[in-house]
């Protein structure tokens, strides 16, 4: 996976990082859209997944362990994603807004799309962020 912060989401590390606007939450989302992450992208390039047993993550921002040095990176604990049907949709990646806005944060396409076929099958995901 390449991870993409787009021109949003670099606007507004800026705007946190200056306390010019206030942190939010984050929200964890699959998509399903066959989108390829670009700097112009916003929260609606994604289309959300819907297979039945998905929901997306509540992420709490105090939850984020930030490990400063060179680089500096920021992970979260593994997130684990339980489908229980309406199989046929690929998931292509995940990205991350805030919760309260919805202003798109970050997003990452996996190197290799997974497909759900059964009940029970899952995507455990670390989500993870470095700066240099």
């Amino acid at each position: 996976m390449t991870l993409l912060v787009p021109n949003v989401g670099e606007e507004l590390a800026l705007k946190n990082f200056l306390n010019h606007t206030a942190a939010q939450d984050q929200t964890l989302k699959l998509f399903t859209s066959n989108t390829t992450p670009a700097e112009t992208d916003t929260d609606v390039t994604y289309t959300e997944c819907s297979i039945t047993g998905y929901s997306s993550k509540s992420l709490t921002g105090t939850s984020w362990v930030v490990t400063g040095g060179a680089p500096s990176d920021a992970a979260y604990a593994e997130q684990t994603f339980t489908f229980t049907g309406g199989f046929g949709a690929t998931v292509y990646g995940y990205y991350l807004v805030q919760t309260t806005s919805g202003t798109l944060m970050w997003a990452e396409r996996d190197a290799s799309p997974y497909t759900p076929a059964n009940n029970g099958d899952q995507i455990k995901l670390t989500p993870a962020i470095t700066a240099d």
